[in-house]
């Protein structure tokens, strides 16, 4: 084994920080033997990726390699370890098929409030979105902001739709894969306890 792959890596402890690092990789991540990665949107989630980049550095001690495919209008987030790998696989992480391979919130995160907020917070700032749902009444337009969070695991759209309600949030299992929060109130309480690191998310929540 040569290059980078076999060097080491720090190992961090179980924080907040790291449980929000599990549920961006649950999200957008997926990992071989030998490499994990995060894909995004190259251009929607750029300022995002930079703030993917620097959780990776500041746990791991390791700079990420990060490749665009223009042509698909993606960036992807590299990290070439072996003992990363093996980490993140020994913390709950599957490797290879997400869904075959049984996604779901790792045990160590699920039992505690202040892993699972921050943990749900990478989810979303991954494979959720904010958009405007718009409707006619007597004549009149109304319109205001839904949250929808997909995922082709059915495993973890039950986690997800058990958590938010039980942090007070009215969520609800979508028609379409996935799990939705629809009431101005509630979309104020998920910004409030939960929030965002991705930009794109609260720019089209105030939009």
């Amino acid at each position: 084994m040569s290059g980078s792959i076999g060097k080491p890596i720090r190992r961090p402890e179980r924080t907040s920080r790291l449980a929000e690092f599990f549920g961006i990789m649950m999200g957008d991540g997926g990992m071989s033997q030998y490499q994990a990665t995060v894909t995004l949107h190259s251009r929607d989630d750029f300022a995002y990726s930079k703030f993917v980049t620097k959780q990776i550095e500041e746990l791991f001690d390791y700079v990420p390699h990060v490749a665009e495919r223009k042509a698909q209008s993606a960036l992807t987030i590299v990290m070439s370890r072996i003992e990363l790998v093996r980490f993140l696989n020994s913390s709950g992480l599957p490797i290879g098929d997400k869904m075959r391979n049984g996604l779901s919130i790792p045990a160590w995160i699920q039992g505690r409030q202040d892993f699972l907020i921050p943990c749900i917070r990478g989810l979303v700032d991954t494979d959720g979105s904010v958009f405007t749902h718009s409707y006619l009444s007597k004549g009149k337009r109304y319109s205001y902001k839904k949250l929808s969070f997909t995922s082709a695991s059915p495993v973890l759209l039950n986690s997800m739709c058990s958590i938010l309600n039980g942090l007070g949030l009215r969520a609800r299992m979508g028609s379409n894969r996935d799990v939705r929060i629809d009431s101005v109130s509630d979309m104020e309480r998920y910004f409030s306890i939960i929030g965002t690191h991705n930009p794109k998310h609260l720019r089209r929540y105030r939009s």
